[in-house]
C-alpha cells in the first residue's frame, strides 16, 4: 500500500490527499519518497524562513532538546524570555508577549484581548476585511472573512462587520465609537497575496484612533522579513495596538506570538488565557536562530530579482504580479492556477495554487539568485504546460 493510500486510509478527510509526498529537505531543496528533487518556493507556506536543515536551527533545537524540552507555563525558562526581548527590540515600542503554538491560537489570544477590552468600554461588535483569513477555530473563524470555510459554523459569538479590503472610506464608515476591534492582514495571504492601496493601513490607524477601536495586524505570513520588513506594518508607519505572528518566527518548528502594544499589552489578568506548550523551549531556540541567521538586505535583493524576472515572463496565461517582498503571487488570466501548480511539481518546483487564478511564490528567505533564475526560466514552459 503506497504512502498516500495509507493516509487516506488513516486521516480526516479535511484536506484531501496531498499530491507530493517529502521525505527531506536541505535548504531550498527538498526530496519526495521517490528521490525526485523540487526547488521548494512556497516553504511550508512561508514557514521555513531559513530552509530546511539550516546548521543553525539543527544546532538550536539539538541542544535545547537535549537540554531542556518543556517546561509548561508553571515554570519560567531562559529561551522564551530571550526570544520575547529580541522581539521587542526589532518592534522597538513599549509592548508585551504572549506566546502560543499557531497563528490560530496567536489571533484567539488577540480576539479574547480584544473582547475584554470590548467588556470593559461596552463595545459591541468587530470590524474585518472580505476574503480576509485569521485561522479556523471558532473565534478566527468568526474573524475570517470567506464565507465557503465560515458560514457552515455559525452562529459565532461577537457580531463581525466585513467591509472591503483596501477601501478606507468603508473602514470609515463601519469603525465606529461601538466597535471593538478591526482585524487586518497587512497584506492578504491566503485572499491571493493581494497587497492595500498606500496608505491603507495608516488610514486604519487613524479610524481606531479616532473611535478607540483596537488596530489588530494579523502579521502570521506577512512578519518575520517575508516582505522585506520585520514586521510589514514596519513598511507603513503603523504601530498596531495587537499583532499576531507565526509561520516564518520559528522556521519550521510550531510558535506563535501575540504582541500587544501599550495599554493592550496590560488587558490580561493572571489566569485569562494560557497554553501548556506555549513558550516551549525547543520552538523559542528555533525562533531565536531564525532571527539571529535571518538576512533582511539578501531579502530585498532576491525579492527584487524574484519579482523583476517573473514580471518579465511573457506569456498570454500570465496576467500579472502582486505582492511584497518574497511573498508574491503569479496573477493567472484563467482559472488554472491548480493545472500550474501541477506542472510546477512535474518540472521540478513546489509552488501553491492559493487562488483559482494566483499562484503564491514563498520561497525559503534564503533563496538564492540562481535558484530564482531557475524558477523564472522555467516558468514559461510550466505556463504553456498548464495552458493545453
Amino acid at each position: 500500500m503506497s504512502l498516500f493510500e495509507r493516509f487516506e486510509n488513516a486521516f480526516m478527510p479535511n484536506y484531501g490527499v496531498p499530491p507530493v509526498a517529502l521525505a527531506r529537505g536541505e535548504g531550498t531543496r527538498v526530496w519526495d519518497v521517490d528521490g525526485k528533487e523540487y526547488l521548494d518556493f512556497i516553504a511550508g507556506i512561508a514557514v521555513t524562513s531559513l530552509g530546511h536543515a539550516h546548521p543553525a536551527v539543527v544546532e538550536a533545537v539539538s541542544r535545547q532538546v537535549a537540554t531542556l524540552a518543556h517546561t509548561s507555563n508553571l515554570f519560567l525558562h531562559e529561551p522564551e524570555v530571550l526570544l520575547a526581548e529580541k522581539l521587542l527590540g526589532l518592534l522597538d515600542a513599549p509592548a508585551r508577549v504572549f506566546f502560543a503554538n499557531s497563528g490560530t491560537e496567536a489571533n484567539e489570544a488577540a480576539y479574547k484581548l480584544a473582547v475584554k477590552y470590548g467588556k470593559r468600554e461596552g463595545r459591541s461588535y468587530f470590524v474585518a476585511a472580505e476574503n480576509g483569513f485569521h485561522g479556523r477555530t471558532i473565534g478566527a473563524l468568526s474573524l475570517t472573512g470567506k464565507k465557503a470555510i465560515r458560514d457552515q459554523f455559525g452562529p459565532f459569538p461577537v457580531e463581525v462587520r466585513f467591509v472591503p479590503y483596501g477601501d478606507a472610506d468603508a473602514l470609515k464608515e463601519a469603525v465606529t465609537g461601538d466597535c471593538i476591534a478591526l482585524f487586518l492582514e497587512p497584506t492578504q495571504g491566503e485572499a491571493g497575496v493581494v497587497p492595500p492601496p498606500d496608505g491603507y493601513l495608516k488610514a486604519a490607524r487613524e479610524i481606531c484612533d479616532a473611535t478607540g477601536a483596537l488596530l489588530v495586524c494579523d502579521e502570521i505570513q506577512s512578519a518575520i522579513g517575508r516582505s522585506g520588513h520585520w514586521f510589514a506594518h514596519q513598511a507603513d508607519g503603523v504601530t498596531p495596538d495587537l499583532l499576531t505572528l507565526a509561520k516564518g518566527l520559528g522556521g519550521g518548528l510550531p510558535i506563535g506570538a501575540c504582541v500587544g502594544f501599550g495599554p493592550a499589552g496590560t488587558l490580561f489578568d493572571k489566569g485569562d488565557h494560557g497554553s501548556t506548550f506555549g513558550g516551549n523551549p525547543v520552538s523559542c531556540a528555533a525562533a531565536l536562530a531564525v532571527l539571529d541567521h535571518l538576512d533582511l538586505d539578501h531579502v530585498r535583493q532576491a525579492a527584487t530579482r524574484l519579482r523583476t524576472g517573473l514580471e518579465a515572463v511573457a506569456h498570454p496565461l500570465l496576467k500579472g504580479v502582486r505582492g511584497r517582498g518574497l511573498w508574491l503571487a503569479a496573477v493567472l488570466a484563467e482559472p488554472v492556477a491548480p493545472q500550474v501548480q501541477q506542472a510546477a511539481a512535474a518540472a521540478g518546483f513546489l509552488v501553491n495554487a492559493v487562488q483559482p487564478d494566483a499562484i503564491r511564490i514563498a520561497p525559503p528567505l534564503v533563496v538564492t539568485a540562481g535558484e530564482i533564475d531557475a524558477l523564472v526560466a522555467a516558468f514559461p514552459g510550466i505556463l504553456a504546460e498548464a495552458a493545453q
